[in-house]
């Protein structure tokens, strides 16, 4: 790599987003970022999510100050940003042509368990939460610029078969694979936003990915099966390019 690279991972919530997060962070070359747009869509959106003062107090809430820090100089001189985005946080009024300084990548999951995953925290939930329909419209821009489609990857794929995933993830992205992606010390970082006690316990426990759970489609409550229906075609379509 001649010059610095950012990368955009944009996931929905309940993904293995921060397991990925810590996984390049364990990059000695590496800084990463933690939800850098939430601060500014609570704010937007007036949404109540656990610890949203926490939040609200702890990043900017213009997008447009999180857009030039997040193509403006790398902290620390590193030559990776990692930049872990939730799709949803990039709300439609918000601009896109910063996105251009960035190189992305998504992360899908499937939606039900996404869906029976994050209602363990937050009881309320829409489609949008879920940011399936965001991450298309991320997605499609990306694909129109490129002339190509950008990665992506499914976390059940990485879970199961760590080292080939990441081989081929960095490769998309321009970047050398580094053996310390896939282990990492236990325990909570700086980097995590303040949100990280109401959803990062089990990463926080973890020292790598952990070996995939044989999970079965659960059966949802009737109003997350509709939220399901309307998730999965957009799940699928994302799908059919995962690597």
């Amino acid at each position: 790599m001649s010059a610095p690279v950012r990368i955009a991972m944009w996931s929905g919530p309940r993904n293995i987003s921060t397991a990925m997060m810590r996984s390049f962070e364990n990059r000695p070359d590496t800084v990463v970022v933690d939800e850098p747009l939430y601060a500014a869509y609570l704010k937007a959106t007036g949404a109540d999510h656990p610890g949203r003062n926490d939040v609200l107090a702890s990043q900017p809430t213009d997008w447009r100050r999180v857009a030039d820090a997040l193509t403006g100089p790398i902290p620390g001189g590193a030559a990776i940003y990692y930049q872990k985005h939730m799709c949803h946080h990039l709300l439609p009024e918000m601009g896109r042509d910063w996105l251009g300084a960035l190189r992305h990548a998504f992360l899908i999951r499937d939606p039900r368990l996404m869906l029976a995953s994050y209602v363990k925290t937050r009881e309320e939930v829409t489609l949008a939460d879920l940011g399936l329909e965001a991450q298309l419209e991320i997605f499609n821009r990306e694909a129109d610029k490129l002339g190509k489609v950008p990665p992506v990857i499914e976390s059940a794929d990485v879970l199961r078969r760590p080292e080939a995933k990441l081989r081929k993830l960095c490769s998309a992205l321009g970047v050398l694979f580094d053996e310390p992606m896939l282990n990492w010390p236990a325990g909570p970082r700086s980097s995590d936003g303040v949100w990280a006690p109401y959803w990062y316990k089990s990463v926080a426990a973890s020292t790598g990915f952990m070996a995939p759970r044989q999970e079965e489609i659960p059966t949802l409550e009737p109003h997350l099966a509709r939220i399901a229906d309307k998730a999965m075609p957009i799940y699928e379509q994302l799908s059919r390019y995962r690597l």
